[in-house]
């Protein structure tokens, strides 16, 4: 089979963690190897459901999931924990954009399997550092809140790529500097080497964004920079968390009138 839309579906179904790495792995050095390719053949995307996942980590309300200071190693795993389950459920959503939008160029689709082999290396790397730590993944509670976004953006790639890389992924580049801090306040060298890969390559996720949010907006005749706001106030009550880590932004496809835009609708 060389339809990569049922390839990417393989690998969102997959429950099992390390099942998922390998798939991932396998799909995308299969696209690199031009033994995949898109295309219209095929059955078209299913309905969004829950991506597949192992068991644990039980999930809960963010609000639930409690908050423990980095000064001990529990308290550091947790957070390593909180990361790993991002980037897990970032791969889901990588292989998700190359499964459920069709038509689309071909380098929108090597883009989004580049990034889901990314965030599929960043999860282990994460993965081997909650084993230093005497924890796995699972051990903590975790909330669900980038997937659900997933859902409410299933019908539309311009509100997927507005909303899931330029806003719930992008939080990241404002967020990781200061838990970097944190962590040198406390020793952590070997957390903070895998954060520092996760930041670098992070804005190109987000770039890629912005870059198929862009040219999704030129196929539909829109601006860019109302849609976006438009697109902040429809499903997410037109406020977004601040401060933001300009520079970071700047270097993911941000202009400066968007970040000014930004910082109007922060709370």
């Amino acid at each position: 089979m060389n339809d990569l839309h049922q390839a990417a579906r393989r690998c969102i179904e997959a429950s099992d963690p390390q099942e998922k790495l390998r798939l991932t792995g396998d799909t995308w050095r299969a696209l690199q190897a031009g033994e995949l390719r898109p295309g219209p053949l095929g059955p078209p995307p299913e309905a969004i459901g829950a991506p597949g996942r192992p068991p644990r980590p039980r999930l809960v309300e963010a609000r639930q999931v409690p908050q423990r200071g980095l000064g001990t190693p529990e308290g550091r795993a947790a957070l390593v924990h909180a990361i790993a389950h991002i980037e897990f459920n970032a791969i889901n959503l990588a292989w998700d954009a190359v499964y459920r939008f069709r038509g689309l160029p071909a380098d929108y689709y090597r883009d989004w399997a580049s990034c889901a082999h990314d965030e599929a290396r960043h999860f282990a790397m994460l993965d081997a550092r909650l084993a230093e730590f005497g924890h796995a993944y699972g051990d903590f509670d975790a909330h669900n809140g980038l997937w659900e976004m997933a859902q409410k953006t299933s019908h539309s790639d311009l509100a997927r790529m507005a909303l899931v890389p330029r806003v719930l992924e992008a939080r990241g580049l404002d967020v990781t500097p200061g838990m970097i801090e944190r962590l040198q306040g406390v020793g952590d060298g070997r957390t903070i080497d895998i954060l520092q890969v996760i930041l670098r390559e992070e804005v190109a996720h987000v770039a890629a964004g912005t870059r198929w949010f862009r040219w999704c907006c030129e196929r539909d005749g829109v601006e860019p920079r109302a849609t976006f706001v438009q697109l902040l106030r429809e499903y997410m009550g037109g406020s977004v968390r601040g401060p933001f880590n300009r520079s970071a932004r700047l270097a993911a496809g941000f202009d400066a009138e968007e970040m000014d835009q930004l910082a109007a609708l922060a709370v």
